[in-house]
C-alpha cells in the first residue's frame, strides 16, 4: 500500500541570535508512523516539535501538514494535533473527570468523550480524585487523556515518561500503542529514554547541532553507523583472541594487556560460544562477562563522541 504523507517539512532554518537551533531540515512523515526524535540538550528537538505545532515560525523553509499550514490553515490544524508535555500543570482541586470536562469544552466536546477518556487511559477509578491527589503516572495518563480529547490525527509527545518508574513508562506504552492499532495516529516523541524510542517507534531521527546526523530502525541504524553488540570479557591470564581469526568479530579493544577486552561482534550468540570454547581449549578460565545489544547512545558516541544526555 502506498503511504500518504501528513507531515512535509521542507528545508527549514530557523535562528535565534546568533544560534541555528534548525538548519535546513526536510523531513516527510506518513500517516499512522510513530517517529521518535532524539538528541542531547540544545540539538534543536524543541523548536522543531514547536513549529510544527505552530508555536514557532521557520525563518526558512515550510511545514505542510495535510496538505495545510499554519499561516492560512490555523483553525483546521489545531483540530488536527494534541499535544502533550513533559510536565502538565492543573488545577489542584478539581478532580480528573472535571479536569476533562473543562478541556473538553475548550472543543465543544459532551461528557460522553470525557468518559470514553477515562477507559481509554484507564483512569476510571480515579475520576473522582483530585488531580493534586494523583501519582505521576496519572498525571501524565491524564495529561495524554487531554492531548486524545479532539481525536487528534497526530499526537506530539515532549518526554512524557520523563521521571515515571518503570511500571508507570509501561502503561503509557500499552496506551500509545493502542492508539496506533485501534485509531492509526500518527505519532513523534521526543525521549531520553533509548528503549522507549527502541519498542515505541518504526523510525528514529538523531539530531544534533540543528541537523539530523542519523535516520532509520535501529537495526538499520546499527548496521551503517554501529560497531556492533558488545561483549566485555575477562580472563585469568592473558589470551590473544585475535589469533583465532574468528568469523563475526568487528571490532577488538584491549583494555588490560591482553586480558580484558571489549569485543564488538555482529551477533553475540554467533561469536561467544567460539571465545569460550577457544578459552576452555586453552585451559584460560573467564573471570567477567557481560554482553549486550547496541543501544543508540551507544550509537550516538560512535556518530559524536558525547552522550546522549549530556
Amino acid at each position: 500500500m502506498a503511504k500518504t504523507p501528513i507531515i512535509e517539512i521542507t528545508k527549514v532554518t530557523k535562528t535565534f541570535k546568533d544560534i541555528t537551533a534548525v538548519n535546513n531540515l526536510s523531513l516527510t512523515i506518513n500517516e499512522g508512523e510513530f517517529v521518535a526524535l532524539l538528541g542531547p540538550n540544545g540539538a534543536g528537538k524543541t523548536t522543531l516539535i514547536e513549529m510544527i505545532e505552530g508555536i514557532q515560525k521557520p525563518d526558512q523553509g515550510s511545514i505542510s501538514i495535510l496538505g495545510m499550514n499554519w499561516k492560512e490553515h490555523e483553525h483546521s490544524l489545531h483540530h488536527l494535533i494534541g499535544l502533550s508535555l513533559q510536565e502538565t500543570k492543573f488545577i489542584d482541586k478539581i478532580t480528573a473527570e472535571e479536569t476533562l470536562n473543562l478541556f473538553g469544552s475548550f472543543y465543544g466536546l459532551d461528557k460522553k468523550r470525557t468518559e470514553e477518556i477515562l477507559e481509554l487511559v484507564d483512569l476510571q477509578e480515579k475520576r473522582k480524585a483530585y488531580t493534586v491527589n494523583l501519582s505521576g503516572g496519572q498525571r501524565q495518563r491524564l495529561a495524554i487523556g487531554i492531548a486524545l480529547l479532539n481525536n487528534p490525527r497526530i499526537l506530539l509527545l515532549d518526554e512524557p515518561t520523563t521521571g515515571l518508574d518503570p511500571g508507570a513508562r509501561r502503561e503509557i506504552w500499552k496506551i500509545l500503542e493502542k492508539l496506533r492499532s485501534d485509531f492509526n495516529t500518527t505519532m513523534i516523541l521526543t525521549t531520553h529514554y533509548m528503549e522507549e524510542a527502541e519498542y515505541l517507534c518504526e523510525r528514529i531521527l538523531i539530531m544534533d547541532k540543528g541537523r539530523f546526523i542519523a535516520a532509520g530502525t535501529l537495526d538499520e541504524l546499527n548496521a551503517r553507523h554501529g560497531e556492533g553488540d558488545l561483549i566485555e570479557i575477562a580472563f585469568e591470564n592473558d589470551f590473544d583472541i585475535s589469533v583465532l581469526n574468528l568469523p563475526g568479530i568487528k571490532k577488538l579493544k584491549w583494555l588490560t594487556g591482553q586480558s580484558r577486552a571489549e569485543i564488538f561482534v555482529d551477533n553475540i550468540a554467533e561469536v561467544l560460544p567460539s571465545i569460550i570454547s577457544a578459552a576452555k581449549a586453552k585451559n584460560i578460565k573467564v573471570s567477567e562477562l557481560s554482553s549486550r545489544k547496541m543501544t543508540l547512545d551507544d550509537l550516538f558516541i560512535s556518530m559524536t563522541g558525547r552522550h546522549l544526555h549530556e
